[in-house]
């Protein structure tokens, strides 16, 4: 009987709801201070994961919660564009 494949589990920094990793949607700070969209999970930097639609429509992505998890301060631009990409995914 062949052994059963683990998938690794990730917790969703806005609804807490862990997850395998490949289910959800990862934002990457990197060394050089940028923080983007990881599509592929494969980018060098501190992660943080979000559900991709799973989470409750009254949760929603807040930025300290995502400032804490990667350890970074977040400009206002790039907030700005973590929403909007976040937003565009969606549709």
């Amino acid at each position: 009987m062949p052994a059963r494949r683990s998938f690794p589990i990730r917790t969703c920094v806005v609804c807490g709801k862990k997850s395998e990793k490949r289910g959800l949607v990862r934002i990457v700070a990197s060394a050089e201070g940028r923080v983007e969209l990881d599509p592929y999970g494969k980018m060098n930097g501190r992660g943080a994961y979000i559900c991709g639609e799973g989470c409750p429509e009254n949760k929603k992505l807040q930025r300290g919660r995502l400032e804490h998890a990667l350890r970074v301060t977040l400009a206002d631009p790039d907030w700005d564009k973590i929403v909007s990409q976040l937003s565009a995914d969606d549709e």
